[in-house]
């Protein structure tokens, strides 16, 4: 395995404290796994931390930006509103019925997604001001989705934020055995059409927070809406369209292209197509030697196009990344204020493109994404491991190291969310 030099590079060590012994190098050998690893490991630390304190030093006036969005709850209001609506008009429509599947797919599929990124977005507390007030608008924005998800969602997602590419805490990352199976035509197609499946099933392979009362409301709540609802209707083809819109949003459809647009690595491909807005800019559209080719590849890119009017702006996802206490409407704002740091960075300009590259591109796949062994924290708490050996309750190969879970005296949530707000 190649290794690449760069100057004396550094892993942060809130989390975790450094290896004496530590190489002088950005790529690090894999750790043992069951198949052979070909992600991109590193020592050194994510990039988002040193870049928003980079931003605050130079426009200080970004910390302005930070807090709830009032318009939130009202947009959930009407995307579930909306989904209720088509399912109780589809209630007696065959699931075969090409307007069952059009609506599902044109409305359903994208209303789902939005209310996805609703719930992430109230994850990180930027509708209410009451943490509370958001787990409960999390809950409600949960109902057309028609299983649990949002109590679930919120340990896992700050923890990919304090963690980012650690492996055994990122659930965003796939394992080994996921990359050698779909590293193919065949597989990066039938990733790309189940991946919904894999972001809801991956996680329980890797670790599980505490089951805690927002989980009970929320498992309770669904529930009870989706027997009442289904009363109301006479039929339960309601939520079997809740269920096929919650599918095909994470499926063959463009909006789901952020899943790969956000955190996998497209610099192999030959062609080009992530050039910075710079590049664009300067009418550069095809791929050149540049000196940061040498670096690690990008571990965030963004996307600017015409679908962050349907998904929360979460395309922004190198400025979502350096400021999640930052609210969706702001974003924009954000990267106009840091265009000097924002316009130099690769970005996507379509996300069918990306589905389209990272299906049929033999130079971007599962294996393209930046992993590190160690840093970051468990945001919500866990599990905690085997005394003598120091490894948590990481499952499929990728154990919770003591060093990745977090220094001792830390346990239980692990962190403030302060610490990434502005």
């Amino acid at each position: 395995m190649s290794v690449i030099e760069t100057t004396s590079p550094h892993l942060r060590v809130s989390a975790a404290k450094a290896s004496k012994t530590e190489p002088e190098s950005t790529r690090i050998q894999a750790p043992e796994a069951l198949v052979d690893d070909h992600f991109f490991w590193t020592y050194t630390e994510e990039p988002h931390r040193s870049r928003r304190q980079a931003i605050i030093k130079a426009h200080p006036e970004v910390t302005k930006l930070c807090g709830p969005e009032p318009l939130t709850k009202w947009v959930v209001l009407g995307v579930v509103s909306l989904q209720l609506t088509c399912a109780y008009l589809l209630r007696n429509t065959s699931m075969l019925d090409w307007r069952f599947l059009v609506t599902a797919y044109v409305i359903g599929a994208t209303c789902n997604q939005n209310l996805f990124l609703a719930i992430h977005e109230i994850s990180h507390n930027l509708a209410f001001r009451s943490p509370f007030a958001n787990r409960l608008l999390a809950i409600f924005a949960n109902l057309p989705i028609g299983l649990p998800y949002s109590a679930a969602f919120r340990p896992y997602h700050l923890t990919h934020h304090k963690s980012l590419g650690v492996t055994g805490l990122d659930t965003d990352l796939p394992t080994a055995v996921e990359a050698f199976f779909l590293n193919s035509l065949l597989g990066k197609t039938f990733f790309c059409t189940f991946q919904i499946l894999f972001y809801a099933v991956r996680p329980m392979f890797i670790y599980s927070p505490p089951f805690t009362y927002i989980h009970l409301m929320n498992v309770s709540v669904e529930i009870a809406f989706d027997y009442l609802f289904s009363q109301l209707c006479g039929t339960y083809q309601p939520i079997f369209y809740f269920l096929m819109s919650s599918f095909l949003a994470g499926s063959l459809h463009p909006c789901a292209g952020h899943f790969i647009a956000e955190h996998y690595f497209f610099s192999n491909v030959e062609a080009g197509g992530t050039e910075s807005l710079t590049q664009l800019k300067n009418g550069e559209k095809t791929k050149k030697p540049h000196p940061l080719d040498s670096l690690p590849p990008p571990e965030t890119y963004s996307y600017y196009g015409p679908l962050n009017i349907l998904t929360y702006n979460v395309g922004l996802h190198n400025e979502h990344h350096d400021f999640p206490a930052i609210p969706w409407t702001k974003l924009h704002k954000l990267h106009e204020i840091a265009s000097d740091f924002y316009e130099p960075l690769p970005c996507h300009r379509s996300w069918v493109w990306v589905i389209y590259t990272f299906i049929l591109d033999k130079n971007v796949g599962p294996w393209c994404r930046v992993k590190r062994e160690q840093g970051g924290r468990i945001v919500g708490g866990g599990k905690k491991g085997d005394k003598t050996t120091g490894q948590g309750t990481g499952r499929g190969g990728e154990g919770i190291s003591a060093a990745s879970a977090g220094p001792a005296g830390e346990e239980g949530d692990g962190w403030k969310e302060s610490e990434i707000q502005c």
